[in-house]
């Protein structure tokens, strides 16, 4: 065989070898192709992503697992960020500042995960809108140093329908040992006192973490208060209307017993009315009016009241001569004028008056009658 056949046989040979390895090829499965593994690192929220009507006193944080936050801010629907604070380990992160009613918050931020994947922080929820906010005031305010039978109280501006969770709310933590209680003197009004009196010189916290607390009816806490306070020495005006005086007991020791004169016994329009009572306000000067016994515009020095009804101890010398001899006043505590500055100058806002061998009590039923029920009225009183 010539070369040039040879050669032309092996050509063939070679082309119809190409042809049955490309059939071969064409046949065989393609390699399969491999799946993307997912970020091992997860953020949680809470509340959920999405959420709404989200009680903006709740808790609120984001957590991640198998990573840690790179960055991470909540931000209002103004584009503020909320304070916060990311945990030593990176892996948590909690708000510092209370949200706002009826807002809306979004999270943005990034993880860096265990396979150093990242991954977005991203979500959006809303907080709850009230129908109405109701504000509170709190008192004795802060630094003031009262007497030993000064109630706490707390005041609402409207009337609240779920008391038992706005009582369970309020917080008092005392210096010493104190048993007391709250009690609902109206739909407006709550307030603590202790069973006895106070122990002198107590230091009195009180905090009311009202903000978020459903009011009911679509009502809910404006703020949260909180105040804190003393309790001066032991002061008690024992008012025994027999005796026409008036005596001071200070720390257990009587350091006064000034001649007195108490309401007229026989009118009962006029008595002044058996009672424990807490001196409420002081006045260098007072103004009284009393239509049905038909004076108006008078004008009284050194006067502490201690009850809404009408009743003050007051300078009156007008009718020193029957101060320690007769009860002949309108219901209030008459005193000299001496006697009277000397008391005023000892007297704190809430030190008790107590009032006895009247012809009559006081109904409680004014502003201030907290020490006009017993220990188990005033108990049930609680919403709790």
């Amino acid at each position: 065989m010539s070369g040039s056949k040879l050669r032309l046989l092996w050509a063939a040979l070679a082309g119809t070898l190409a042809a049955v390895l490309l059939i071969s090829g064409c046949g065989s499965p393609a390699p399969e192709a491999q799946k993307p593994v997912a970020p091992v690192a997860k953020v949680t929220f809470e509340p959920g992503a999405g959420a709404g009507d989200v009680n903006p006193a709740a808790p609120i944080k984001a957590d991640v697992d198998h990573g840690k936050f790179d960055t991470i801010a909540l931000t209002n629907s103004d584009g503020k960020q909320v304070a916060g604070e990311l945990s030593p380990d990176g892996k948590s992160w909690h708000t510092t500042a209370a949200l706002g009613y009826g807002k809306s918050y979004t999270w943005s931020g990034q993880v860096t995960g265990e396979d150093g994947k990242q991954v977005p922080v991203q979500g959006q929820f809303t907080t709850l809108k009230p129908q109405r906010t109701i504000r509170a005031t709190i008192n004795p305010t802060d630094d003031a140093e009262v007497g030993i039978a000064m109630p706490i109280s707390v005041k609402f501006d409207k009337p609240v329908k779920d008391k038992a969770a706005i009582q369970r709310a309020l917080n008092v933590q005392t210096s010493v040992p104190v048993e007391g209680a709250w009690a609902w003197l109206s739909d407006q009004q709550v307030d603590w006192r202790p069973k006895e009196y106070w122990p002198a010189r107590t230091h009195v916290s009180v905090n009311a973490t009202l903000y978020g607390v459903s009011y009911g009816d679509g009502s809910y806490g404006l703020a949260d208060l909180s105040t804190e306070f003393d309790i001066g020495r032991s002061q008690i005006v024992k008012g025994a209307v027999g005796t026409h005086r008036m005596v001071v007991i200070r720390d257990g020791v009587q350091v006064a017993s000034y001649a007195a004169s108490y309401g007229e016994e026989y009118d009962p329009g006029r008595n002044t009315p058996n009672g424990t009572y807490i001196v409420m306000e002081k006045n260098p000067v007072e103004i009284m009016d009393n239509p049905r016994y038909g004076y108006h515009d008078v004008r009284k020095t050194w006067a502490a009241r201690f009850s809404n009804h009408g009743e003050f101890i007051h300078e009156n010398q007008e009718n020193v001569a029957a101060l320690g001899k007769v009860n002949n006043s309108h219901g209030c505590i008459n005193l000299s004028a001496a006697d009277a500055k000397a008391y005023y100058d000892s007297a704190l806002i809430g030190d008790p008056v107590e009032v006895t061998g009247s012809a009559s009590s006081m109904p409680p039923q004014y502003d201030v009658y907290d020490w006009l029920l017993s220990w188990d009225q005033w108990a049930q009183k609680s919403a709790v």
